[in-house]
């Protein structure tokens, strides 16, 4: 079965009609990985296709006595190996975890889906510790944009995209800590959403947790609001956690509509944007205007770059987690911007990260400011172009790291951001557009994000 033909809510109802039955769509799905994943690589690691098999059987058995086994019953799960799921390694893309048991536990993210009746297929692959808008690693190797097996297909939630972007899964888990849901989403062709900080609980000490969060990805965000409705909700476990009415999102994304009036700032008055980039996001937000959408172009939201104040954030927080093992042997082995990182962060003092968290404040105070205006702010979700798999990405022409410095200052503020398909590019890849609210208006970002998305066209088809 190749899962772009379907929304999730349709598949899910064919499951439950009986249409179709969770072992025969189990079996699918392992053939079609068994098929395609050679070529991208998506995947670190697959359950054993006999327990994969058992738990579907289980649930067309509960299907059938007329139980209900959850809103999500039979639909295959891939989890970012990034993030627990029971009986499986999380090796964080790392050689350092290359001998790590297998998890005991899911995530509460995991946990959720799978009581909602969603079954884990295997882990998906990640640039290490997720340090990267590329995803690749040592321990692993590259994975490969459906779009064009010679390109990333972005990081670091990389191997989720791929395997949504081919059609081996309808459903992933990501996470986003500079943009690393956005990034592949946008390079994927397909939706992406960053939640606010502690919508999707996490807890424990996350690696990047002021920073990072978790949350579903799928094609198109209506699939989103359908895994969102599973998986959010406060947990006494996640300091971070945000108290939620658990009423369904998704009846009132139904009912989703374009915004009267958001403002539109092509460069966020720092970055320098690929023309090609500027072109497509440029005449998606024609399409807007002869939408009927009021757009305010803006110079600037912030008064600086956000960059410095995220590095010294990011850079800490790997420190913390990794720092102690510069001694073991592996750790020559470890990817070299990701010790460069850990490096850096070891040297920030505390005053710097403490002034760093201010920043996070101050630069939410001048988005506040900007919303005064309209409730949404654009931009194009990276700077550069895709990068050929290997390779740094590229904006006009030259190699620079900037490529992807559109979506960081979001994770400090810790808005609500989604990522839409805008369009191809003159090579035929993938161009994102970035959708940002404010704080924890996800509901309304997501329904503003999904009448874009609408009217954009869509999830984009990569030709695999």
């Amino acid at each position: 079965m190749d899962f772009r033909e379907r929304r999730l809510s349709q598949l899910a109802e064919e499951l439950r009609s009986g249409h179709i039955t969770a072992e025969r769509l189990l079996e699918s799905t392992l053939t079609r990985i068994e098929e395609l994943d050679p070529k991208l690589n998506a995947f670190t690691s697959l359950r054993d296709p006999e327990a994969v098999l058992a738990e579907a059987r289980s649930i067309d058995a509960r299907l059938a006595r007329g139980d209900d086994p959850g809103p999500l019953a039979g639909i295959p799960l891939a989890v970012k190996d990034i993030e627990d799921a029971a009986g499986l390694r999380t090796t964080f893309g790392s050689v350092l975890f290359d001998d790590a048991p297998p998890a005991l536990a899911d995530s509460i993210e995991v946990a959720r889906l799978r009581a909602a009746g969603a079954i884990v297929i295997g882990k998906s692959n990640t640039p290490e510790f997720g340090c990267k808008g590329a995803t690749d690693n040592a321990l692993f190797g590259a994975t490969h944009n459906p779009w064009n097996l010679s390109y990333s297909p972005g990081g670091s939630s990389g191997g989720s995209s791929a395997a949504l972007a081919a059609g081996l899964v309808p459903l992933a888990t990501g996470s986003d800590g500079g943009g690393s849901i956005r990034i592949p989403a946008a390079l994927c062709g397909h939706s992406g959403f960053k939640a606010s900080q502690g919508r999707v609980p996490m807890g424990g000490a996350p690696t990047t947790g002021l920073l990072a969060v978790r949350g579903p990805m799928t094609l198109s965000l209506a699939d989103t609001v359908l895994a969102l409705d599973v998986v959010r909700g406060d947990h006494p476990a996640d300091i971070f956690g945000l108290p939620d009415s658990r009423e369904p999102w998704a009846p009132v994304f139904e009912q989703r509509r374009l915004p009267e009036k958001v403002l539109w700032c092509s460069t966020l008055g720092y970055a320098e944007v690929d023309a090609e980039v500027a072109r497509v996001c440029q005449t998606a937000v024609d399409g807007l205007r002869t939408a009927g959408v009021e757009v305010i172009e803006v110079e600037s939201v912030f008064d600086e770059h956000p960059l410095g104040h995220w590095w010294a954030l990011w850079t800490t927080l790997l420190a913390r987690k990794l720092g102690g093992w510069r001694e073991d042997p592996r750790w020559e082995r470890v990817d070299p911007a990701l010790k460069a990182m850990v490096a850096t962060g070891l040297k920030v003092s505390g005053v710097d990260f403490a002034l760093a968290i201010d920043a996070c404040h101050h630069y939410n105070d001048q988005l506040e400011r900007a919303f005064a205006a309209a409730p949404y702010l654009l931009s194009p979700t990276c700077a550069g172009r895709t990068p050929k798999s290997g390779e740094g990405g590229m904006i006009n022409g030259k190699l620079t790291a900037a490529w992807v410095e559109m979506t960081f200052g979001f994770n400090m503020t810790r808005n609500p951001a989604a990522s839409v398909h805008a369009g191809l590019d003159e090579t035929g890849l993938p161009v994102g557009l970035q959708i940002i609210g404010r704080q924890r208006d996800d509901l309304g970002v997501l329904c503003a994000a999904g009448a874009i998305e609408d009217l954009l066209g869509g999830p984009g088809r990569a030709p695999i």
